[in-house]
């Protein structure tokens, strides 16, 4: 069955259920909350140092503030969380962003926390016969719906010169894909790391095209629901200073590093070390070059009827917290 991305990113009607958040956490009346909801995926972003060496907890325990931490496969499903009021930070891909404006969910970007010109990429098996991107057409390719590898493989498809008709996108969710790319129910699989890592190292799938070879950036950004910005400010300063943090630790302490997912994730020091190569992570301002870059992808994604209106992608933008931050206010 060949899969077009109609109407992908409308969050209406999407079942979201997220066990134990408590309503306490709600500010309906510009009130303090006592508790933020951070969320966390499978990538090894600072925030997993962060979480597991108490950092935010102990940060926001001097403003009298408890945390959450709630856990996600992909991007979109915290957007579902941002919109539901369910959800106050996360560091999340470039494609989700696009789609949690397009549907009007509350939110700002509050810093890019990496460049991802290597952390998106579409593999094959070490056995495939697809040599070039041209060889995708007919092929049937997994991709996560929504996310950043989402975007980054339609951006692939047209380059091509592809038209996404003319492939069968199966949408599966990490833990979906993985099994089906390595018994091969899938040709290609379009993802991100620490999966790309895993599955080169493991078993030897290879790498058919990713951002350096092409020149597209697939960058993250730290967000914030746009509640918490507006009633509780010095929830985000606090959020940033945290998360600098961690980054600042993973770039000092490589070593460290390694050693610290491989136990806390579970992965093989090998692949750890690949995936730290092949993604920075930093907190700076989002500059006009990262808003530009993804005022594309949403021109694109409209284009493809991916999502359902056009998008001003610099609306969604507040450097006002990471300018004070590197100010070392």
């Amino acid at each position: 069955m060949k899969l077009r991305a109609i109407g992908l990113f409308v969050i209406v009607g999407l079942l979201f259920v997220l066990a134990g958040c408590s309503s306490k956490a709600e500010s309906k009346d510009g009130s303090k909350q006592d508790t933020v909801r951070i969320g966390i995926q499978q990538s090894l972003s600072p925030l997993w140092i962060a979480k597991e060496k108490g950092w935010f907890e102990e940060a926001y325990k001097k403003i009298g503030v408890k945390v959450k931490w709630i856990e996600f496969q992909s991007g979109p499903p915290q957007f579902e969380g941002i919109a539901a009021n369910k959800l106050d930070f996360t560091e999340v891909g470039n494609t989700p962003v696009i789609g949690g404006q397009a549907a009007d969910v509350p939110f700002k970007e509050i810093a890019v926390t990496a460049d991802g010109y290597l952390g998106n990429g579409i593999l094959v098996n070490k056995d495939s016969n697809i040599k070039t991107i041209k060889d995708l057409k007919g092929k049937k390719i997994a991709v996560a719906k929504g996310s950043s590898a989402f975007g980054f493989l339609y951006q692939v498809l047209k380059l091509a010169n592809i038209d996404p008709s003319d492939v069968d996108i199966i949408q599966l969710q990490p833990d979906e894909a993985t099994p089906a790319f390595e018994n091969g129910s899938v040709d290609a699989w379009s993802i991100w790391e620490p999966f790309i890592s895993i599955e080169t190292i493991q078993n030897n799938a290879k790498i058919l095209v990713n951002g350096k070879d092409i020149n597209i950036s697939s960058p993250s950004f730290a967000v914030a629901r746009q509640g918490i910005i507006d009633d509780n400010p010095e929830y985000v300063d606090t959020f940033l200073k945290v998360f600098s943090r961690a980054a600042e630790w993973r770039a000092k302490n490589q070593d460290e590093a390694v050693e610290f997912y491989a136990k806390a994730r579970n992965l093989e020091p090998e692949v750890v070390r690949s995936v730290l190569n092949n993604t920075n992570s930093f907190a700076k301002p989002i500059t006009d070059d990262f808003v530009e870059g993804q005022q594309k992808v949403a021109d694109l994604l409209t284009e493809l009827k991916a999502i359902e209106k056009p998008i001003d992608t610099s609306k969604v933008t507040e450097n006002q917290f990471v300018e004070k931050l590197q100010k070392g206010e």
